[in-house]
C-alpha cells in the first residue's frame, strides 16, 4: 500500500509530500491525522532546518476529501471529527522552522489554506488557486479569512471567496499570493536552493525572526483566526455542510474546476 505522506530529509531540508495523487491529494481522515504529527516531529528534529510542503503531481491539494465527507468514502467523514479538526484554527501546530510551499498544481479550499499557512510560496506554472468553501457549503476554519487578505488584499480575497473562481499562477504572482513562478520541472530545485540559502544562516536567528513576525501579526490575527474557527464550528452545528449536500455539490465542483483550469 502506498504511503499517503512522504517525508524525505536531505542536507537539513525536509520535503513533505502529500501522496494521494489519484484524488488530487485530497485530505482524508488518515492524511489529516498524519500531517500534523509529521510536522511536529520535523519541528523537533535537530537535523532539520527547513520544511518544504508539496503534493504528488498533478495537484498540490484539493482540500478535504469531499467524497469521504459526503459519506461516500467511509471513515473519517463524520462531522464531529471535522468540527474537532477546525476548532484549533490550524491544519497543524505552529512550526518554528521556515516552511516553503511548493505549489505544483491546484490548491483548493482546505488545500489552499494549507498553502497559506506556509511562510512563503513558490509556484509551478501549472499552479492554480481557488477558495470553494461557499460552493461546498462549508466555512473556512484554517485561517483563510485572515491569511488570504494578508496576501492579496481584502477586495481580491472577497472576490476569490464569493466567486469560487480559480486564480492561475501568473495572476497569483501579480497579486502577491506567491513569491515566484517557475517552470514545473524547476519547482523543487528552486525551493531546495532557497532552503539551502536559509540553512546557511544562523538558525537561532532565523527562528527568532520568524517568531517575531508571528508575535507581531498575532496582535491582530489571533482574535480573527479564533473568530473564523468559531464561525466554522457554529456553521456545522446549525446544519451547514450536511454530508448529503456536500455530496450533491461535489461533482459539480469537480466539473467546474476542470473547465476553469483546463
Amino acid at each position: 500500500m502506498e504511503d499517503i505522506l512522504l517525508v524525505e530529509v536531505s542536507r537539513r531540508v525536509a520535503t513533505v509530500t502529500l501522496n494521494r495523487p489519484a484524488v488530487r491529494n485530497a485530505l482524508n481522515g488518515a492524511l489529516r491525522r498524519r500531517l500534523p504529527t509529521a510536522m511536529e516531529e520535523l519541528d523537533r528534529d535537530e537535523g532539520v532546518d527547513v520544511i518544504i510542503l508539496t503534493g504528488a503531481d498533478p495537484a498540490f491539494c484539493a482540500g478535504l476529501d469531499l467524497k469521504e465527507l459526503g459519506g461516500g468514502g467511509g471513515g473519517g467523514g463524520d462531522q464531529g471529527e471535522v468540527r474537532e479538526l477546525i476548532e484549533g484554527g490550524n491544519p497543524f501546530s505552529p512550526v518554528s522552522k521556515p516552511m516553503i510551499g511548493a505549489i505544483n498544481g491546484v490548491a483548493v479550499t482546505g488545500g489552499f489554506e494549507l498553502a497559506l499557512n506556509c511562510d512563503f510560496l513558490i509556484a509551478s506554472e501549472r499552479a492554480n488557486f481557488a477558495d470553494t468553501h461557499a460552493r461546498v457549503g462549508i466555512q473556512p476554519g484554517w485561517g483563510l479569512t485572515v491569511l488570504l487578505p494578508q496576501a492579496v488584499g481584502l477586495r481580491r480575497a472577497r472576490e476569490m471567496s464569493t466567486t469560487g473562481n480559480f486564480v492561475d499562477a501568473r495572476t497569483a504572482l501579480e497579486w502577491g499570493l506567491v513569491n515566484r513562478v517557475v517552470a514545473h520541472d524547476d519547482l523543487l530545485p528552486t525551493c531546495r536552493a532557497l532552503a539551502a540559502d536559509i540553512v546557511s544562516n544562523d538558525q537561532a536567528g532565523v527562528r527568532r525572526i520568524l517568531r517575531t513576525y508571528a508575535e507581531a501579526t498575532a496582535i491582530t490575527t489571533t482574535p480573527a483566526r479564533r473568530l473564523e474557527a468559531e464561525v466554522s464550528v457554529e456553521w456545522l452545528r446549525s446544519g451547514g455542510g450536511r454530508p448529503e449536500e456536500v455530496e450533491r455539490r461535489r461533482k459539480a465542483i469537480i466539473e467546474r474546476g476542470r473547465t476553469q483550469v483546463g
